[in-house]
């Protein structure tokens, strides 16, 4: 027979709190977004149709999604065998990346953003000019401490010595041992640290406005600041947008995890 759980009040209580804390916020919010300057009546779905007809909207959310994608990928490139190799040979150097790690915690973003003006004036204009060369590489700096720390801790929990043994054991070089063996098995990791990367991309106004490059954040901001109740509704397109990326790197993530198991299976 199994034994009935006991939930303690106080952790209900808890929760209920925590939940109340997150959804009264987004409950406002939506409430605002059906009001409407024009019109006395409290629903109306006028505000959306004004962001959702307004090709900067279009514009602007694509641009910050090929600059996220863009800044995880040069990220998960630069850090995975960083991690690995630190892990496998020198784990005397994990404190200092770490701590290396922390500076973008540090350093405020407009302080960082002035620094990277400085240090990459003179570069071609295709990267000095351009959100996919200027603002990736700022934003790749940002992500440095979050996707360094999940990878950390999805290292941590496998036998890297192990597994890479029984790689090269059976004649796999260094690219099929990261690629085959060692990615799959921090896949999870490496897709925390994704979703911390978009939101911090989808979010970030200070280095962009700063830039002058006309980002999905810097559209937000100027809805927030001309336009009352339609900022309400951008603001919740925006958070259900991030939500629905992180579910689908979430989806693809668990796809290529199963595919394997489906085909060994066969």
């Amino acid at each position: 027979m199994t034994p009935r759980r006991f939930i303690a009040p106080s952790a209900v209580l808890w929760l209920f709190l925590g939940l109340a804390y997150f959804l009264i916020p987004l409950l406002a919010t939506l409430v605002l977004s059906f009001r409407s300057d024009q019109t006395a009546k409290c629903c109306t779905l006028a505000n959306y149709s004004y962001i959702l007809d307004d090709p900067e909207f279009w514009r602007t959310i694509k641009l910050s999604f090929i600059v996220a994608v863009e800044t995880i990928v040069l990220t998960l490139a630069l850090l995975v065998p960083t991690v690995y190799w630190v892990h496998l040979k020198v784990p005397r150097l994990r404190p200092l990346i770490g701590f290396l790690a922390l500076v973008p915690f540090v350093i405020a973003p407009i302080i960082l953003v002035v620094g990277l003006l400085d240090v990459y004036r003179g570069t071609p204009q295709w990267f000095y000019g351009e959100p996919y060369g200027f603002l990736v590489a700022a934003y790749v700096v940002l992500a440095f401490p979050y996707m360094f720390f999940s990878l950390d801790t999805g290292f941590r929990s496998i036998d890297v010595h192990t597994l890479t043994e029984a790689a090269q054991s059976l004649g796999a070089g260094w690219p099929t041992t990261l690629l085959r063996v060692i990615l799959p098995n921090v896949r999870a990791a490496a897709l925390a640290g994704s979703f911390l990367t978009l939101a911090i991309v989808m979010g970030e106004y200070t280095i962009a406005s700063l830039s002058q490059f006309n980002v999905f954040s810097v559209y937000v901001q100027y809805i927030n600041q001309n336009k009352a109740y339609p900022a309400a509704s951008v603001t919740l397109l925006a958070f259900g947008i991030t939500w629905a990326a992180m579910l689908a790197l979430a989806l693809v993530g668990r796809g290529r995890r199963t595919a394997p198991a489906a085909e060994g299976a066969r």
